[in-house]
């Protein structure tokens, strides 16, 4: 059974009052960060099992009236076309995915920030209109030379002061973006300068989830962030200013160690002394001190790991990239003593490819039993493993056809004949489509279609890299899936 390793309520109670007191503690306004997901947390759910992905937006719903949200997005990753890898879709969607969100659950959008905003970038201006047409306000950042090593300049007029001062109506502001890197803290730091140029009070916080300050550095859960974020050549780190403040070492990470001494300038001009002695300081996590069983925690990191690891080799594969990312996570595999055949789900998928020289697939379903599919002529393993999984959950026999051949090969011959396709086995978006059309009248397809639910955070292990179709399909079910870094075919083109 699926083990639970953090504390939920206590989590969502500790972190209200933690945050409530950083409100106190400036009095006015508080730019609060938020690292991370804020409702969509898959990777916290998976390194720290108990922990459900809308946790933090649960939280601010509690304080929805006082609360303001402003979504940064960088000009640099709407040009590049930056993916959130976790749903398949680009950055400038995410965007009105979050804010479409967070009113759905009561909480007041006040603006868009595009950070790194330069005049040649076509992107951007672009996404700028579309939302502006949408009637949300838009506000725009710059690059600034020298950020954020050449504190003077960064901490001037020409520096935050060329950024476009945001307006906001609420003392609690929440800054978010679709992904990381997007320059939250700078608009926060921003919006101080501009605020103290005002005459107004105002104070910064950082909500950031990763890496956990109070774990130590070479924890798996620390780590499992390291994993996750190779991209951006983030580093965990003892907390330098911590360590020398309080003689206490605790984790940060590199980026945030660097631009601490732009922070505690911009508070030393505001408030003559800077109310921070390190960027530990500034967090108001609290996840540490919601572990209820470490090793369920430790053993679900480095499930992660190899999950990244495993994404990594498909990516490079499909965009015929050079290992760096997937040879990070193999090193960082090593430190842990770990391999890829770590993960349950991966020798017996290709136990079975090596006995039917096809592709096949395994999943492992929440009990721990382990499923094995191949490819057959009516079936993808994909397809099929999700039939059996499912009738695994229902206590359905084995030998039970969930799908007549009558009811498959018309759709096979639809697709063949009439829509161009020249596989003529079934996606699993169409197997469950089949499903529920024969559950009108089958019982046992009921059945099976009942436990879709069940199968939320289970592993699937395929041995070719999966198309798009399957992919999003088992995205949408909550499983996590890797796959082995081959094609099934040797086509040059392949759909996205």
């Amino acid at each position: 059974m699926n083990k639970v390793g953090f504390d939920r309520e206590k989590y969502l109670r500790m972190q209200s009052e933690h945050i409530e007191a950083r409100r106190r503690q400036f009095g006015g306004k508080l730019y609060l960060e938020f690292g991370g997901k804020l409702f969509d947390d898959l990777h916290a759910s998976r390194v720290l099992p108990g922990f459900t992905p809308d946790n933090k937006l649960v939280m601010l719903q509690e304080i929805a009236d006082e609360v303001e949200m402003v979504v940064v997005v960088s000009a640099r990753d709407l040009a590049g076309n930056k993916q959130r890898a976790d749903l398949g879709i680009p950055y400038d969607a995410d965007v009105l995915r979050l804010i479409d969100e967070f009113r759905s659950r009561g909480l007041f959008v006040g603006s868009v920030v595009i950070s790194y905003m330069t005049d040649d970038n076509k992107a951007a201006k672009a996404f700028k209109r579309r939302l502006e047409r949408q009637g949300i306000k838009v506000y725009r950042h710059y690059p600034i030379k020298g950020y954020p090593n050449d504190v003077a300049h960064v901490v001037s007029d020409e520096g935050y002061g060329r950024n476009e001062y945001i307006e906001t109506e609420r003392d609690l502001v929440v800054v978010t973006a679709p992904g990381p890197g997007s320059g939250k803290m700078a608009t926060c730091l921003s919006q101080m300068y501009h605020d103290h140029k005002r005459g107004l009070s105002s104070g910064y916080a950082k909500f950031e989830t990763f890496p956990i300050w109070n774990l130590p550095l070479d924890h798996p859960v620390n780590i499992a962030y390291e994993a996750a974020t190779v991209d951006l050549d983030d580093v965990n780190m003892i907390d330098p200013f911590h360590l020398k403040a309080y003689g206490e070492s605790c984790v940060n990470y590199n980026r945030d160690v660097e631009v601490f001494p732009v922070l505690n300038l911009l508070f030393e001009q505001i408030m003559d002394a800077s109310p921070y002695a390190s960027p530990t300081d500034m967090g108001v996590n609290m996840a540490g001190h919601c572990i209820s069983d470490d090793e369920v925690c430790r053993e679900a990191s480095k499930q992660e790991i190899i999950r990244r690891y495993f994404k990594s080799l498909a990516t490079e594969r499909r965009d015929d990239l050079e290992p760096d990312d997937s040879e990070k996570i193999a090193l960082i595999m090593s430190r842990l003593g770990i391999t890829r055949t770590d993960r349950p789900v991966v020798e017996p998928a290709l136990a079975v490819a090596k006995r039917t020289k096809g592709p096949a697939a395994a999943i492992e379903l929440p009990d721990g039993q382990i499923i094995t599919g191949k490819t057959t002529s009516l079936l993808g393993c994909c397809s099929a493993i999700l039939l059996d999984a499912l009738k695994a959950l229902a206590g359905i026999d084995d030998k039970v056809k969930l799908l007549a051949r009558e009811t498959v090969e018309p759709i096979q011959a639809l697709k063949t004949e009439h829509l161009g396709s020249h596989n003529p086995r079934l996606h699993t978006d169409e197997v469950l489509i089949a499903l529920a059309v024969g559950a009108r009248e089958d019982e046992n397809a009921r059945r099976a279609l009942d436990q879709l639910q069940h199968l939320r955070g289970c592993d699937v292990h395929s041995t070719v890299i999966l198309g798009p179709v399957d992919e999003g399909i088992f995205r949408s079910l909550g499983v996590n899936v890797t796959t082995e870094p081959v094609y099934q075919t040797k086509k040059l083109y392949r759909k996205r």
